[in-house]
């Protein structure tokens, strides 16, 4: 019987169960988006999961969106990477990086240049930047021959992240960033083969996909996606006729995985499953606060079809979440003030339970 605690093949791994740590922005990076040794020591306490996906990685200079994030587009953030895939192997464990362009979600104080996005579209809200939060500026308009660098800098990024140890990618499509700017009815007033219909606003995603699977390998691929969901403005008019239409086209590329954050009512979700005939990770996505995705969210979209369940704040408190959920421990609360500011506190001082040999 399926449960959180059998395997999984997913791809060329086999996954000794199917908790996946999800992508979780920490903002500890060094100078120059670097990977420390504090970031290995983070994820290797956490190699008990499935499979780990990366915190947001840029693909490029422009497509950072925080300060203190890390990248995968120079020599040396390939070189830094590779003691935290190094750590998290030697735990017996497997790790993704999640690829994350920003798009229009940045700034000039971040990125030293205005931000691009389909369209001269500001994002809603306030952005991070090297001196605290800015209105988000309007970000200038990619040209229709610049689209293809763009998609193609998901490849790039993964071909360096394979010669830095990771097991694979994650193309973060979720979220109001530059995929999902483009999936976008409201970011994305395109006129051109970019914009307008739903065959149109698919086609980066497609082609970030494509340029990935080309570069990695179809196994290596995976892709997040948020149906429906309004981080940072966004907005899709037409959801269930949009994710259909984008799964299709995936389906023909073959990536190991596609997942989804629960930000669509349950019955356009079980839909999507039906339409996907491939692994299938599901985010149980609960509002923000202090509650932490448990064992019963768990088991109720592995009973809707699921194959593999991501865990953020869970992890976050609880480097030892596996064995938590298996012997039914509670979770330890997550203290949220730790979760962007830099340094060890709130990162790598929660503890295990000492668990019976």
């Amino acid at each position: 019987m399926t449960n959180l605690f059998t395997s999984y093949r997913l791809g060329c791994l086999t996954l000794p169960n199917r908790l996946v740590m999800a992508p979780m922005t920490r903002v500890r990076a060094a100078a120059g988006g670097l990977a420390t040794p504090s970031m290995a020591a983070y994820y290797a306490q956490r190699a008990t999961a499935g499979l780990i996906v990366s915190e947001g990685v840029q693909p490029s200079a422009i497509g950072q969106s925080n300060p203190g994030t890390p990248g995968l587009h120079t020599d040396e953030q390939t070189a830094a990477w590779r003691p935290v895939t190094d750590a998290v192997h030697a735990s017996g464990g497997r790790i993704f990086a999640q690829l994350m362009h920003g798009g229009r979600v940045s700034h000039p104080d971040t990125i030293g240049t205005l931000p691009v996005g389909p369209s001269a579209v500001a994002a809603v809200g306030e952005v991070f930047t090297p001196t605290g939060p800015q209105p988000a500026p309007t970000p200038r308009a990619l040209e229709t021959a610049e689209i293809p660098e763009h998609a193609r800098s998901y490849g790039d990024a993964a071909r360096r992240a394979v010669d830095a140890g990771f097991d694979g990618v994650e193309l973060h499509g979720a979220n109001g960033y530059l995929i999902s700017q483009f999936l976008s009815s409201n970011a994305n007033l395109r006129t051109d083969g970019y914009g307008g219909s739903v065959v149109n606003r698919i086609r980066f995603a497609v082609e970030a996909v494509a340029a990935t699977v080309e570069a990695v390998g179809a196994d290596r691929t995976g892709i997040r996606l948020s149906p429906g969901a309004t981080f940072w403005g966004v907005r899709e008019d037409d959801v269930p006729e949009l994710y259909a239409a984008l799964l299709t086209e995936l389906a023909a590329l073959s990536p190991a995985y596609v997942h989804l954050e629960a930000t669509a009512d349950e019955e356009v979700l079980t839909a999507l499953r039906r339409a996907w005939p491939g692994t299938l990770i599901m985010n149980p996505v609960l509002p923000m606060g202090p509650k932490q995705t448990g064992r019963d969210d768990a088991d109720h979209w592995l009973a809707l079809g699921a194959d593999l369940i991501s865990f953020g704040r869970g992890f976050i408190a609880n480097p030892d979440l596996v064995e938590r959920l298996r012997v039914g421990l509670p979770l330890a609360p997550v203290d949220e003030a730790t979760y962007y500011q830099g340094g060890d506190a709130g990162y790598l001082t929660y503890s295990s339970h000492q668990y019976a040999a």
